[in-house]
């Protein structure tokens, strides 16, 4: 790669801040910490995730002497894309990041009971999950429910722990009736007795104000006993400012990206607060020279896949009333615009505005982001509200994806089931164990514990991707 052959002088360090290191007045004097989110929900937010492990590996020994607390680069819809789109192989990709990445932990996300798909699993699917994405590589474990329904992480929180991996918990931001500082704390406080050696808050739809970052940050620090990071999407065009009233806060660490693959849906870049940070009691002390040839290959990676590349750039105010998720911004766009409906765009976004409170006040974070979107989508295209209602909707509804923070509407209820009553118990209670169903149904197909996984977890795409992968071969 020419980006990276070429040799140009070192950038001079820039001077420290002349304003004195006790002009702001910070509630932590230790060094902010940040984990890298470029090679998951920053490609995820900026490029529909169509980003292959090759493409990834030319950036990886750069990446890993920056001084990243940790880097997230699997889970989410990586998996996904990888086997459905990109006939790129999900498992191999951790382990070819481990083999450039000597010194920085990896990460996944991993959506509780649905793992990397959007349902839930039996739990012996769950435990073999963790189990192979610990031997292939992963360190830390991020984990997360969509509705906050911590009955959905205890499978995966305890086979993390087995495995002697780090559990990352999660808490979803977000605005409604239902969610306020007290009930983030509470929860947060249930996944660290659950184990959790660290919380995650995520605000993945840009809505946070500065306040509010400051206000949640310090209740959180105040109630746990573990470190406290947050990620936010520059969507609303406030993260860089809560960022920084995070840092005031004392939050432990910051997910971030190199500035050539940040902002819009996506992140706040590091080097902001590198340079902010210097010479106070915060400062990472990273050095900045570095990221003038890292930006320069990710740029190259952001041409080489401009097609997928979101048109939704600068601020949209309108998140703090949709609240969806930048990544799902980027499908979304995506999908209008191969069906010729780009121009519906604003409809839909209202509607999910309406589809949300109909659902209860859910997190937008997936699936319940996914069921959102799609069902707005739905009700304006077809210019009629639940019309069309998803099996995925009706499960919902059902009570098979957890308990909702608030009712669900009883026009979408009665729309959904009928006279059916949902479940109030842990909804994969009622499901078979599924390891050696799935191990019978693929056969000789399937290679290795890990083809088998992939066959369990999206049966339909993974028949075409193994058979591409082994017969055509042979």
């Amino acid at each position: 790669m020419d980006f990276f052959k070429r040799k140009e002088p070192a950038a001079p360090a820039p001077a420290a801040n002349p304003s004195p290191a006790g002009s702001t007045q910070f509630a932590s004097n230790t060094s902010v910490k940040f984990n890298s989110v470029e090679f998951r929900d920053g490609v995820q937010s900026l490029l529909a995730t169509r980003v292959t492990t090759e493409d990834m590996i030319p950036l990886l020994k750069r990446m890993d002497a920056v001084g990243y607390d940790s880097m997230e680069m699997w889970g989410g819809a990586t998996f996904d894309v990888c086997i459905r789109y990109l006939n790129d192989d999900p498992w191999n990709r951790v382990r070819t990041f481990k083999h450039f990445m000597k010194n920085t932990p990896l990460k996944m996300v991993l959506r509780g009971q649905n793992l990397v798909g959007y349902h839930a699993y039996p739990d012996d699917i769950v435990e073999k999950f963790v189990e192979c994405a610990a031997n292939a590589g992963i360190d830390v474990f991020l984990i997360f429910d969509a509705l906050q329904d911590l009955r959905n992480c205890e499978t995966a929180f305890k086979a993390v722990k087995k495995m002697g991996k780090k559990i990352e918990g999660s808490v979803q931001y977000n605005l409604s009736p239902f969610h306020t500082t007290e009930k983030f704390v509470e929860n947060a406080l249930e996944q660290q007795k659950m184990g959790a050696e660290l919380i995650h808050v995520e605000d993945m739809a840009g809505l946070m104000t500065p306040p509010a970052a400051y206000e949640l940050i310090s209740a959180l620090k105040a109630a746990l006993d573990i470190p406290v990071h947050l990620h936010c999407h520059c969507t609303g065009g406030m993260a860089e400012m809560c960022y920084w009233e995070a840092i005031r806060a004392g939050v432990d660490g910051l997910d971030v990206c190199v500035s050539s693959l940040g902002m819009g849906p996506g992140h706040p870049p590091i080097e902001s607060f590198i340079a902010g940070l210097r010479g106070t009691p915060r400062d990472p002390k990273i050095d900045l020279a570095q990221f003038t040839e890292l930006n320069e290959g990710f740029q190259y990676l952001r041409a080489r896949r401009k097609e997928y590349e979101s048109r939704l750039i600068g601020v949209d105010v309108g998140c703090l009333q949709h609240q969806i998720p930048g990544g799902m911004l980027t499908n979304m766009e995506n999908q209008l615009r191969s069906m010729n409906a780009l121009d519906r765009l604003p409809e839909i976004l209202s509607e999910v505005t309406r589809v949300r409170a109909d659902m209860g006040y859910p997190p937008l974070a997936t699936p319940s982001s996914q069921m959102c979107g799609a069902q707005a989508t739905s009700n304006v295209l077809l210019g009629e509200r639940y019309k069309n209602i998803s099996k995925e909707m009706r499960d919902y509804c059902r009570g098979m994806y957890g308990c909702p923070p608030g009712q669900i509407s009883p026009e979408l209820m009665k729309k959904a089931l009928g006279d059916e009553k949902p479940i109030t118990c842990r909804p994969a209670d009622l499901l078979e164990p599924g390891w050696e169903k799935a191990k019978a149904e693929i056969g000789d197909l399937a290679h290795s514990d890990e083809d088998v996984l992939t066959y369990a977890l999206f049966p339909n795409i993974a028949l075409p991707y193994l058979k591409n992968r082994y017969e055509n071969k042979e």
